[in-house]
């Protein structure tokens, strides 16, 4: 009976979450029978199994609300807010009870006939206010967990070992609370949900970018213990430290017997190893599921009306991030909906739709997972939060004029602030934010903040795939290793005697010029304290150029190994408290070494960080000689010409076994992250390698990369390039001098359509995402810019100034947005601009300024550097989403 009752729990409790979303969606389109079928299936099976295990409690909670669904099924009444509050709260009920049935083995006897009149009542007709949720006597008192942990109500868990709950922290911050104008709000369980008018009750609908509806076949499956596949992932791990030992083993030998079978063992140590990692992965939808339950009571509680669009639910990830990203998750969609979306008549007021929405997406990027959490709500108050921060004491008045906008809004993060006028059961109390960023952080992650006052803002969440195994960049320090994260290391660079790079010192403070740009760097062994300071400045050394959030910065190095992957295991005791590691590890040669925190390191910056921003900010107001720069990439293919690429349209180097690059349909292929990549040489067929490394320049359009192989990748330049010669060759957009050398530009998008022959016939097959108009007086940006959009999946048409736009419009038709350069002539881009908006005949497109100086343009409604192509591609997929999603209210 013990594992009956185990199985009933558990997957009661995934019912539970699948009926809390199925709900809300249901009361969005009370038409909608598949999600009303759903819902009814899942309560009868609840009823059924409870009456089997006798569990009375829950067998009559469950009936009740069965009985009030089965009525809306059979069209006997209608559906509103107030009855599906009900059967809300009878599945709150039932998950009370469920807690106490979990901590003690049994039903806790209590009285139901609160809820449970008002489901009967609602089930004949009688229309009533929903009861007030009070627990029932025995349930007052919080469960213990087996351990004796305390559980928490508002996260609905038990808490882990130091953790402080949410209500002690909110009541701590009350205590001191000097700003709200009245009593502060009781802590605890939130007050019952105020009975709103079924006419005047909020929308909320939550959309998933997949549809499912419930009904459908479920795929075969089987329930898996999570400590079994813990074990499992150890003994994985295990299996992947002996095949780096095996591998360390013989890679010095020119000639060994083992080496075929070692090689075959590594195989098939990866292929465990990821089909392991993909028993541990999960949709991030599965965090997702009580987020629409949480924006619908929050609307039902303010009055405003909010819809939460769901994106990407089936990306997947490691189960454990998972369960550390929930809890974040969700103070900042309820951050969103109570802070960010303003009231419905305030958006009236503002010309904005009644409806506000926030957007929660997510997608994969490279060995990271990417969470958008964006509203359109009222924005960051920059001068509320300056005035703010002074007055709590965290920036000077002097401090605080010069900082920039972006440096202001990064105050949401410090503890206990916040700029509500009033403390509230939702918000106000300085507890949330900072929470969010720590616990985001401990697991490796960064977030970045982006906020325009009154149009909303956008948090971007980077956070690992998975903690179990990782891929780690090895350095040496006086004779000892460290490990680094390689997903933070951006690249290596060499100091010091023969080198053309140095570290500076600027106020005493280290910092390194690379590429014209100051970076603050922090020398690893003097950090922990194993080196002396300044003894090894007169040394060739290495800088491992890491990037934590949007900080960029250095770590000075003796020795740089190899990399590797490796198994992340717990640091020892008297290492915990050193803010610069963060696990430790076994190598391949059987020695045990440290992993760095990127986080730490970046906070052992100190005032090295704050130096070289000011030093950057002085260089760039005085010097304007790089304005109008590209950035790009230098090789050799078939000769000794020099070739280039642009830089923006690069999204990994590689330098890899020739044996790598197979044959598939007469074309060369490589398997590259579980897919095949078509690969092609910039020389042509004959030109690959026979023996040794390929270098390969990987390009990606849309979800699917190709890799252009070439002989040798020389370096990365910033010129200001202006074309001397035009080519008639496909492939070359010309010739111009890039550092005293003639240098053919290369033609990425001729190069795309070689690599996929299939690419125009695919896309004819799929509608676009819309049509783009790039306006751009230089012709090599041009031709940068258009294969990058149609590589996003738009239709491009190009002109060199507003004359021939404007043509082009008459010619071919309506364009979803423009993108126009403002740097050749602002006065005329800005006049253009006003055309666009005025004259009924471009029917309003979106107008995105490009520019490689200006941060912000008049008329143009954002603004965007033109060299940053994810900037590009994210302002023109919100700006067509937008515009898309206006004319689909219009016509409804």
């Amino acid at each position: 009976m013990d594992d009956l009752l185990a199985e009933f729990l558990t997957e009661t409790a995934e019912n539970l979450e699948v009926i809390d979303t199925e709900l809300v969606r249901f009361e969005a389109d009370p038409e909608d029978t598949a999600t009303l079928n759903t819902i009814f299936r899942l309560v009868h099976t609840i009823k059924g199994t409870c009456g089997f295990l006798g569990l009375p409690r829950l067998e009559a909670v469950a009936h009740a609300g069965e009985t009030l669904l089965g009525r809306f099924r059979d069209k006997a009444l209608a559906v509103t807010p107030e009855a599906v509050t009900l059967v809300l709260q009878s599945i709150d009920r039932i998950k009370a009870i469920l807690v106490g049935l979990e901590a003690h083995g049994a039903e806790i006897p209590g009285d139901d006939n609160d809820i449970i009149l008002f489901l009967q009542a609602a089930a004949e007709g009688k229309r009533s206010a929903p009861p007030t949720p009070a627990p029932s006597p025995a349930l007052e008192a919080d469960p213990v967990g087996p351990n004796g942990e305390k559980w928490d109500r508002d996260l609905q868990r038990f808490l882990r070992p130091g953790e402080v709950s949410l209500a002690d922290l909110e009541a701590a911050f009350q205590a001191n609370a000097t700003e709200a104008p009245g009593a502060p709000a009781p802590v605890g369980a939130p007050p019952p949900p105020k009975p709103i008018k079924s006419d005047a009750a909020p929308e909320l609908v939550g959309e998933a970018d997949n549809n499912s509806k419930g009904g459908q076949a479920a795929a075969q499956t089987i329930r898996v213990s999570v400590d079994v596949l813990e074990e499992l992932m150890n003994t994985v791990s295990e299996l992947v430290l002996t095949r780096n030992q095996l591998l360390q083993m013989v890679r010095g030998l020119n000639e060994s017997e083992f080496k075929a079978p070692l090689q075959r063992l590594s195989n098939i140590t990866a292929e465990l190893q990821d089909r392991v990692m993909k028993t541990r992965m999960q949709p991030v939808g599965a965090a997702w599921r009580r987020l629409p339950r949480i924006v619908r009571d929050i609307c039902r509680e303010t009055g405003k009306k909010i819809v939460l669009r769901l994106e990407g639910e089936a990306t997947e990830l490691d189960r454990q991030v998972l369960e550390l990203i929930k809890d974040p998750l969700t103070h900042m969609i309820r951050n969103s909906a109570d802070h960010g979306i303003e009231a419905s008549d305030q958006r009236a007021a503002k010309g904005k739709p009644e409806v506000g929405e926030i957007r929660l997406a997510a997608h994969h990027e490279g060995g990271h997972i990417i969470m958008i959490v964006a509203d359109d709500g009222a924005g960051l108050n920059i001068e509320r939060i300056r005035q703010k921060a002074i007055d709590k004491g965290l920036v000077s008045t002097a401090e605080a004029a010069v900082l920039s906008d972006a440096e202001v809004q990064k105050f949401i993060f410090a503890p206990g602030f916040s700029t509500a006028a009033a403390v509230t059961n939702l918000s106000g109390r300085g507890v949330g934010m900072d929470v969010v960023k720590t616990n985001i952080e401990l697991i490796g992650g960064s977030i970045e903040l982006s906020s325009v006052f009154g149009q909303g803002t956008t948090f971007r969440i980077k956070i690992p795939l998975t903690l179990a195994i990782v891929s780690a960049l090895i350095l040496g320090v006086n004779g000892q290793r460290f490990a680094a994260p390689q997903t933070s290391v951006v690249e290596l660079v060499r100091v010091g005697a023969g080198s053309e790079y140095k570290i500076d010192q600027i106020n005493r403070t280290p910092v390194l010029r690379l590429r014209e740009q100051l970076l603050p760097v922090v020398d690893l062994g003097e950090t922990l304290r194993i080196a002396a300071p300044g003894e090894k400045a007169a040394m060739a050394r290495y800088v491992a150029v890491m990037q934590v959030g949007a900080t960029r910065f250095g770590v000075v190095v003796d020795e740089v190994h190899d990399t590797e992957e490796i198994v992340v295991k717990p640091l020892a005791s008297m290492l915990r408290g050193v803010p610069m590691l963060s696990g430790a590890t076994i190598l391949g040669d059987g020695s045990v070494v440290v992993i760095l925190d990127p986080n730490g390191l970046a906070d052992a910056l100190g005032r090295a960080r704050e130096t070289a921003q000011k030093a950057q900010d002085a260089i760039t107001v005085t010097s304007g000689a790089h304005e109008g720069e590209q950035s790009l990439i230098l090789f050799r293919a078939g000769g000794d010409a020099v070739k280039a690429a642009p830089l923006m349209l690069v999204t990994r180097l590689e330098d890899l076994p020739v044996e790598t690059i197979e044959r598939a349909d007469g074309r060369a292929v490589l398997q590259y992250r579980g897919a095949l990549m078509p690969v092609i040489h910039a020389a042509g067929d004959y030109a690959f390698k026979t023996q040794g490394c390929q270098p390969l320049l990987v390009f990606t359009h849309g979800e699917s990369p190709f890799g252009l192989a070439v002989d040798e990748i020389l370096d990365i330049v910033h010129e200001r390039v202006a074309l001397d010669l035009t080519a008639d060759r496909p492939g070359v957009l010309g010739a111009a001098v890039i550092r005293g050398r003639a240098t053919e530009l290369m033609d990425i998008g001729h190069y795309l359509e070689i690599a996929q022959a299939d690419w125009h016939d695919g896309r004819r097959a799929r509608a676009p995402k819309g049509r783009v108009l790039l306006i751009e007086g230089s012709e090599f940006t041009r031709n940068l810019l258009r294969p990058l959009i149609v590589a996003a999946g738009y239709e491009v048409a190009t002109a060199p100034g507003a004359k021939q736009a404007a043509a082009l419009k008459d010619e071919a038709g309506q364009f979803d947005a423009v993108l126009a350069d403002i740097d050749a002539d602002p006065h005329a881009a800005a006049a253009l601009a006003r055309q666009i908006a005025s004259d009924p005949s471009w029917q309003a497109p979106p107008c995105i300024a490009l520019s490689g100086r200006h941060t912000q343009a008049a008329q143009f409604s954002d603004c965007v550097r033109k060299t940053d192509r994810a900037q590009v591609l994210a302002a023109l997929d919100y700006a067509v989403r937008q515009r898309r999603d206006g004319q689909n209210e219009e016509a409804a």
